[in-house]
């Protein structure tokens, strides 16, 4: 068994070894097209914790997003469809609230805005085939 002596406090050697202070370190920069992307999975993960099954299988487009960053503040915009019926004011505060949190908690960047635009109501399986007398 070997030991390596531990150098004293006062000596360079120990300095080295101290962590730097977080404001010296630097920054992480993120990609607006990375921020985009966990924009957009968000809002599928939304959108299946709401109906209980994957957008895709409802013939749902899968979301898309664009970012704006600036300054340590994001401002997303999202693209998506909904399933038929729905309560689209519910079903957007729903998409909009996890959308902001989990941008917010996965990037660090803080949200300040959320846009949907809906592009299409989606009917469920079997409405298609129905019929009004």
């Amino acid at each position: 068994m070997t030991t390596q002596p531990v150098p004293p406090l006062d000596t360079p050697a120990h300095a080295a070894r101290l962590p730097v202070p977080a404001a010296e370190r630097g920054a992480t920069v993120i990609p607006d097209k990375v921020v985009a992307r966990i924009a957009a999975r968000a809002a599928r993960e939304a959108l299946t914790g709401r109906t209980g099954t994957a957008p895709a299988r409802l013939g749902l487009a899968p979301p898309r997003a664009t970012v704006a960053v600036s300054s340590g503040a994001a401002r997303l915009q999202l693209s998506l469809d909904l399933p038929y019926p729905v309560d689209i004011a519910e079903a957007s505060r729903l998409v909009q609230n996890h959308v902001g949190e989990r941008v917010a908690q996965l990037t660090g960047l803080r949200v300040t805005e959320v846009t949907l635009t809906i592009q299409h109501l989606v009917p469920s399986s079997g409405l298609e085939h129905r019929r009004v007398h």
